[in-house]
């Protein structure tokens, strides 16, 4: 019980942290979308996406290889000193490479943008403080959650002081990067109260890294090319507004999926654990009560996202962003995929080392992509892009699971998940039925909320009522206290 304890409060703690890097951008959206208009948000959104790719390079698969890295020997102040040193070792020389890499590139490539893209130096360079892996290894969410809330607040109110017209482009860019910059920075106050010392250990241990991390920055590859390529080939295939319009439908559906992340984040070095000790039975169970939880949210953020889409955009973001709702609409059905694999690869291939199914998983994705971005961008612009990402993340959910058959009852969670696939559905059509017949655009999006919210939830406890065990023992937990409540 106490270990659920501390792995349900890691889980909140992380909600903040996942949920909090991308509030702040969401809050701001329909702000900052009415103040800069497409074509500048375009530019920030195509610059920025470039930068991304220097800091992929930059972090390697350090997030992923730290973080169980650190896992493993968190019990010994020692070890975990020097591991820590060995890899961020690696880290300031992987950095300092991007960051000079991608300067180059701005300034003798690509420079159409070279204001806006320099000022993206700061975003490449503030790779080389990240240790946010450390702190995920020793299961210390707290400490990321309190600095998100410090640098993520301070940088909206700026948003909303400073940036006021088109002109401002430059002021919004800085004040992105800046936040980016200083969280990452503000984690060291902490790094001495868990390191003895910072040693270095030697380019031959530092580089001992060099091939794990590479490993797994395979699939990070692979990941960022429908992540990030999408936006990049739309700016060089299509209208530079297109960026615009798919950016914003991106920064709403993100949301919901950053639940689903942080269950996947905590749960990754406490299997890592349970794996290592070879207690497959309890690594099961937990794998069961996460795909069941998973499952649940998918359904109701996926069917209530796409239920919602294209009325809420408008009012949300402004008229000159109607196409933003029909690329949202699209993307809400990556949320299943991605919740799926989101599960398969934190609670089973990465904790058991399965590094080369998972590469090959997100390699056939991003080969996905590029095709279908290739064939449908030049006609349908980022409603192609949408759809493009769409199949790639079934497609590394689909080639992930492929890999699991033998040692998960794939079956069980797929039967698991039909009864929140018919109440989803249920919860569409009551959407969109409602939303047919009410008038006043805001009070139309809010009864449609209002009204989905209530069949999922009141769906959701029929089934608990009739059948607790499709949720597992928490619904026979539930069952209880809902009789109990009828008694009183």
């Amino acid at each position: 019980m106490v270990l659920m304890n501390k792995i349900t409060k890691n889980y909140l703690y992380n909600v903040v942290y996942q949920v909090l890097i991308i509030i702040i951008p969401l809050i701001t959206a329909p702000y900052i979308s009415r103040v800069l208009g497409p074509e500048p948000l375009g530019i920030h959104s195509y610059t920025y996406s470039v930068a991304s790719y220097f800091l992929m390079f930059a972090m390697l698969g350090v997030a992923n290889y730290g973080n169980r890295s650190i896992a493993r020997v968190r019990d010994d102040k020692t070890k975990l000193s020097n591991v820590f040193s060995s890899i961020f070792g690696l880290q300031c020389f992987t950095a300092i490479m991007a960051t000079v890499c991608y300067v180059l590139y701005v300034v003798f490539i690509d420079n159409r943008y070279i204001n806006i893209a320099l000022l993206q130096t700061i975003y490449v360079l503030s790779g080389l403080f990240d240790i946010s892996w450390f702190f995920f290894g020793l299961e210390e969410f707290k400490i990321t959650v309190t600095r998100n809330i410090v640098i993520r607040v301070s940088s909206l109110v700026l948003i909303f002081l400073l940036v006021k017209s088109e002109a401002d482009l430059w002021k919004y860019t800085l004040i992105v990067v800046g936040s980016a910059f200083f969280s990452q920075i503000y984690l060291w106050k902490y790094i001495r109260k868990y390191v003895d010392c910072m040693v270095f250990p030697g380019f031959r241990i530092i580089f001992e890294n060099l091939l794990p991390e590479i490993t797994l920055f395979i699939p990070v590859i692979a990941v960022n090319v429908y992540k990030v390529m999408d936006k990049i080939m739309l700016g060089n295939m299509s209208a530079i507004e297109q960026v615009g319009y798919y950016q914003n439908a991106e920064k709403i559906v993100v949301i919901p999926m950053g639940v689903i992340t942080a269950l996947g984040t905590v749960m990754l070095p406490r299997m890592t654990n349970i794996y290592q000790n070879k207690q497959e039975t309890r690594a099961q169970k937990y794998m069961e009560t996460s795909m069941l939880f998973a499952m649940w949210l998918a359904f109701a953020m996926m069917f209530g996202l796409a239920g919602i889409a294209k009325e809420f955009v408008p009012i949300f973001l402004g008229k000159k962003y109607i196409e933003s709702g029909n690329i949202l609409f699209i993307l809400a059905f990556t949320i299943l995929f991605m919740s799926w694999a989101n599960v398969v690869r934190t609670q089973y291939l990465i904790p058991k080392g399965k590094d080369k199914q998972y590469i090959v998983s997100v390699c056939f994705g991003a080969v996905v992509n590029l095709a279908v971005n290739f064939v449908l961008i030049p006609k349908l612009g980022a409603v192609g892009a949408a759809y493009a990402t769409v199949l790639a993340e079934a497609s590394v959910c689909i080639v992930q699971t492929v890999y699991t058959l033998k040692d998960i009852d794939t079956l069980k969670y797929i039967r698991m998940g039909i009864p929140f696939l018919c109440i989803g559905i249920l919860m569409f059509i009551s959407m969109k039925s409602v939303g047919a017949i009410v008038s006043g655009e805001v009070f139309r999006v809010i009864l449609m909320f209002l009204t989905g919210f209530a069949i999922y939830v009141g769906g959701s406890i029929v089934l608990i009522i009739v059948k607790p065990l499709a949720f597992g023992e928490l619904g026979n937990e539930i069952k209880k206290v809902l009789k109990r409540g009828k008694r009183t």
